[in-house]
């Protein structure tokens, strides 16, 4: 059977849903157009269903220079149906950056040859700050958005749609796309509804910016044991939840799925000098419950020093290290 022509586009939705951790679910052949899936995450679900074209410049005389547009092709109505949400979707391949269209903006029966625009210069904002609301006028907003940001996306899909029905609140939301840290005193939003969203926003690009250094720094690779397989995780040295915690990259690790629970629950830790230590009280207790088989073939696949970024200023802080390691009940 001959690949569906929009099998390449499906596959970048599928990689930043799975990078970041989600499910996904097939609900019809991906040789159909709209994509049908369900994306789903510990007891959080959503059914989506997902229309998506390259984004293309808009060239002619007639039209912008800086506007890109998705050609709508095979589709005479978007079809929309209660408990889902339905994506329109550009893939800008250049800057591998995603545009999210509104589709009630767009609900009606197509035109012939339709298409849906976005200027050049949100697509950029976009690829440098993660996501950018470009203002469509008639209180339409489409979205801008790197991969990494598209389940937020997903999440809070209606909502962000909506800032086009404040001026004053679509400002904030531009602000925030260029400088993520903002104090939840100093959003100045009357509607409780968008001031959630842009609170979730705010959180959503700083855990991207993190993840993003941090899995830089360490090239992908877990610093335990020096898996890749894009299955490496930005972990935090003194936990978030901590008054002394911070987004710096020298408070992250890059640690495998395995690796990162380990140390989670303080089965391993990094000491000062970087060395890779395994809790012997853990071990003792695990002994006791019959629950270590296997615990020979993990400790051999421990690094005894961690893997570091080549950038000192990269490097685990030894004062992060210290106190996630109090924090954590370790006596070294």
């Amino acid at each position: 059977m001959a690949r569906h022509n929009k099998y390449d586009l499906l596959e970048q939705v599928v990689s930043a849903i799975t990078d970041a951790g989600w499910n996904i679910s097939y609900l019809a052949s991906i040789d159909e157009h709209p994509f049908q899936l369900q994306v789903y995450r510990a007891n959080e679900s959503h059914k989506l269903r997902l229309y998506i074209w390259h984004l293309t410049h808009g060239g002619g005389l007639a039209r912008p220079q800086n506007e890109y547009r998705i050609q709508i092709t095979g589709v005479p109505q978007f079809e929309q149906y209660p408990r889902e949400k339905t994506l329109i979707l550009g893939w800008w391949a250049d800057g591998e950056v995603f545009a999210g269209f509104d589709v009630t903006k767009h609900s009606g029966k197509l035109g012939r040859s339709p298409s849906i625009q976005i200027r050049e210069e949100f697509l950029r904002q976009a690829y440098i700050n993660g996501f950018s609301p470009c203002d469509k006028g008639n209180q339409e907003i489409a979205i801008a958005f790197r991969p990494d940001f598209l389940v937020e996306y997903i999440r809070t899909l209606e909502l962000l749609h909506n800032f086009g029905q404040s001026a004053a609140d679509l400002g904030v939301l531009t602000s925030l796309s260029q400088k993520p840290e903002i104090n939840e005193e100093e959003i100045r939003i009357l509607d409780v509804v968008r001031k959630t969203t842009v609170v979730s926003v705010s959180k959503k690009l700083r855990d991207i910016s993190f993840r993003k250094r941090v899995l830089t720094a360490y090239g992908f690779r877990c610093a335990i044991c020096g898996i890749q397989l894009r299955l490496v995780d930005a972990a935090h040295i003194v936990p978030v939840h901590h008054e002394n915690s911070t987004d710096e990259t020298r408070n992250g690790l890059a640690l495998c799925a395995l690796h990162h629970r380990a140390y989670d629950q303080a089965l391993i830790t990094v000491g000062e000098d970087y060395g890779v230590v395994i809790s012997q009280s853990q071990i003792s207790k695990l002994k006791q419950l019959k629950l270590d088989s296997g615990l020979d073939e993990f400790s051999n696949k421990l690094r005894p020093i961690i893997l570091l970024p080549p950038a000192i200023s990269d490097r685990p802080h030894i004062e992060f290290l210290k106190i996630a390691n109090q924090t954590r009940g370790w006596t070294l």
